[in-house]
């Protein structure tokens, strides 16, 4: 039996590679890749799939996997799965994966790299020298060095920029309840509740899914228990944040500044409140944009499903009772 595998997103081109390699050692595998697919398109293509390999562009729903009548994998290049319909493929026991660690360090040093200009201004410095000013006393900045940093998800990546925040000599404390302790001590961070970490943080960083519990977790109401003057980053989902409060605290100056690589609809509209607000950096979703972590992902993403249709064998799976 030949597995077809479905590639409807612009995934790097070493995913072709791996497909190649596995179908000269013996692997009864073909492949549709011919970069992005339109949505009709896709659903043209589904039924003859057995397995898909997305980024974030396509978005699985349950439409979608109705149409998909042979799909048995899903392997997302990337970590976030929330443009996949779990429920509905874990019903029709489709087995969704991710690639957790392809991404890490680009999207590490990508919230790095957010926080520096947060906090010493770069860009709007830079626009400024650009139109012809020399304007050095609207860009007073504040040293990392210090500074407490809360990182809410002490996962692969809130471990990352905490390791890179604590070469700054920043303080570092997270949240995580899915996290033991002695993690987080072994990298002298402390762990400690949401509300401690809103109180005591000088700069905070989002690295948790999305869920219903941390949907909107900034808010007015979080907001008002933080520090004045405190500097929030979000590489993860935009959805972690109530934009409209976000701004409003902004306007009203408690909340230094904000710098931002998401939001909770892509592209975010001409109207968003955060767009083009004073204190505000932002970037189009760029965080694992880099040539290592695309290639990275791709390829991780096509050996997870060379692996489970030719061998059965299934790593990172996110949803494990498409499986029972």
């Amino acid at each position: 039996m030949t597995y077809h595998i479905l590639i409807p997103d612009a995934v790097h081109p070493s995913v072709i590679d791996v497909l190649e390699r596995a179908k000269a050692s013996g692997a009864d595998i073909s492949w549709q890749s011919t970069g992005q697919l339109k949505r009709e398109e896709t659903l043209a293509a589904i039924p003859n799939a057995d397995a898909l390999i997305i980024r974030s562009a396509t978005k699985v729903d349950a439409e979608m996997i109705d149409a998909a009548a042979k799909l048995r994998l899903i392997a997302r290049a990337g970590v976030g799965v929330d443009n996949v319909d779990l429920p509905a493929a874990t019903a029709r026991k489709i087995v969704v994966m991710n690639t957790p660690d392809g991404n890490t360090i680009s999207t590490a040093e990508h919230t790095f790299g957010l926080m520096l200009a947060l906090a010493r201004h770069i860009p709007q410095a830079h626009a400024s020298l650009a139109s012809g000013k020399w304007d050095r006393k609207s860009f007073t900045g504040v040293e990392l060095r210090g500074k407490v940093l809360g990182v809410v998800g002490f996962g692969r990546i809130g471990r990352a920029v905490a390791k890179r925040a604590l070469a700054f000599e920043m303080s570092v404390i997270a949240f995580d309840p899915y996290i033991p302790a002695d993690v987080a001590a072994d990298m002298s961070v402390e762990l400690v509740s949401l509300e401690d970490l809103f109180r005591r943080s000088d700069f905070i960083t989002l690295h948790a899914l999305l869920t219903d519990e941390t949907r909107e977790m900034i808010n007015a109401k979080s907001i008002a228990t933080m520090k004045k003057g405190v500097r929030i980053i979000d590489a993860a989902r935009g959805a972690l944040i109530n934009e409209a409060d976000l701004a409003e605290a902004i306007k009203s100056g408690h909340v230094a500044g904000a710098a931002l690589d998401v939001f909770a609809e892509e592209p975010p509209g001409p109207n968003h409140p955060l767009i083009n607000l004073s204190g505000v950096v932002h970037t189009p979703h760029l965080a694992a944009s880099t040539d290592d972590a695309q290639i990275n992902v791709a390829v991780e993403a096509a050996q997870l499903i060379v692996e489970a249709l030719t061998k059965g064998d299934y790593k990172n799976v996110v949803n494990p009772a498409a499986r029972t």
